[in-house]
């Protein structure tokens, strides 16, 4: 099933009780041994006695829901969703976050402008907010009512199929515009004025309703915030996932970095933007910030918090003189500092007997990969010594820096 292919027909009769149990017998045979593998699959659903069309769209469909499950946990195997749809949708874990702040805003009546599958929609719906949601392409709208439908939320959220920029938003508490980033051809685009709603329609929605979020790819030209909007950059397991701008009374900073992870309470890092920071030596610990501190360009105001400074002012390592535990950033011991060379490079991995190397690099023009091929690392007989290489520039110079990760406390 992708944005094309999803008929409604198809999605009926996946709907229907004869397409709920091919589901069913689909993820049943995608988690057997040997499941995975299209033709196999294919004929254990039509030795059970599920028709050619059905099997194969309840086979992707299942295919579709168990990757799901990184983003919507167990409510994945009760939804529906295409490839291109599942790309864009928004993790459960960001959406659910960000519809807790709109609650605690007072927000009670929300439009969704750009809806895709629905996920802001249902996380919305879970905070007791009630949701218009508006989606332009036909096939997918039935997909976001079917989803609405089987996580129990009907009550909460009305899906419509209608065009974003004819949709009167007057008389809702805010605005949520997620416009699609894909081309016609299906292909990712990185240029606002090419989004479904475009950017001009996305922009003029924070002047109509003050209460505005408006959801952006993470790689958004600064340029390109709102005035007085609060930019935020969200990250999940140290993947930056997404970025929004939260307007008129809903902005509380001018940058934040919010991050998630597994296992630990969520933090945020705030500040303008344009605080200043030092730039000095090398010192002995090493600081990979997370890529949402470094998008929202909140570099300096996390180099504060580890009494830390910069070795190139145009590259976003923080170097300290102690390790500290800290979410915002990797932490790794330096050992060696030497100006790049592959011959020296080379001599002093074998003389420290690294046999496996994690490379990491700004501000290098260094391929990782073929610099893994030319360092020529020695298998050794056991374990060998394991070690980061940073490739980097300080004070302009290319430089590499050996290094080994400082473990967090308790670790």
């Amino acid at each position: 099933m992708d944005n094309v292919a999803v008929h409604p027909d198809e999605l009926a009769a996946l709907r229907a009780p004869e397409g709920a149990a091919a589901l069913v017998a689909a993820a049943e045979v995608l988690a057997a041994p040997g499941g995975t593998d299209p033709l196999t699959a294919a004929t254990a659903l039509r030795t059970a006695g599920v028709p050619a069309p059905l099997a194969t769209a309840a086979l992707t469909q299942a295919a579709l829901r168990a990757r799901a499950t990184g983003k919507f946990g167990p409510a994945a195997a009760r939804m529906f969703f295409t490839r291109a749809g599942l790309e864009q949708a928004t993790r459960s874990v960001v959406a659910d976050r960000r519809a807790a702040r709109l609650r605690a805003a007072g927000v009670r009546h929300l439009a969704d402008l750009g809806c895709g599958l629905g996920a802001d929609s249902l996380a919305a719906a879970r905070a007791g907010i009630r949701v218009y949601a508006v989606e332009a392409d036909p096939a997918t709208a039935a997909i976001a009512a079917a989803n609405v439908e089987a996580t129990g939320l009907a009550h909460l959220v009305d899906v419509v199929c209608a065009d974003a920029t004819g949709v009167d938003v007057s008389g809702y508490d805010a605005v949520f515009c997620d416009p699609a980033r894909r081309s016609g051809n299906g292909r990712r685009t990185f240029d606002p004025d090419s989004y479904s709603p475009p950017w001009d329609f996305v922009r003029s929605l924070v002047a109509r309703v003050p209460r505005t979020v408006l959801k952006v790819a993470p790689g958004i030209d600064h340029a390109l915030i709102p005035p007085g909007a609060e930019a935020e950059w969200v990250s999940v397991d140290r993947e930056v996932v997404e970025a929004a701008f939260w307007c008129g009374p809903l902005a509380d900073t001018p940058r934040r970095a919010t991050l998630l992870r597994a296992g630990r309470p969520a933090t945020d890092l705030t500040g303008d933007g344009g605080e200043p920071v030092d730039v000095g030596p090398v010192r002995r610990f090493l600081y990979d910030p997370d890529g949402a501190v470094v998008r929202s360009h909140l570099v300096a105001a996390f180099a504060a918090t580890v009494d830390g400074t910069l070795a190139d002012e145009s590259i976003a390592y923080v170097y300290a003189d102690a390790p500290t535990d800290t979410p915002y950033g990797r932490c790794l011991e330096i050992t060696d500092v030497l100006p790049f060379s592959l011959k020296r490079l080379r001599a002093l991995l074998r003389e420290r007997g690294v046999t496996r190397l994690e490379i990491l690099k700004r501000g290098s023009p260094l391929d990782p990969a073929q610099l893994r091929r030319d360092l020529r690392l020695r298998t050794a007989s056991g374990a060998g010594v394991a070690a980061s290489l940073v490739l980097t520039r300080v004070a302009g110079a290319p430089t590499a820096l050996l290094a080994h990760p400082v473990p967090a406390p308790g670790r």
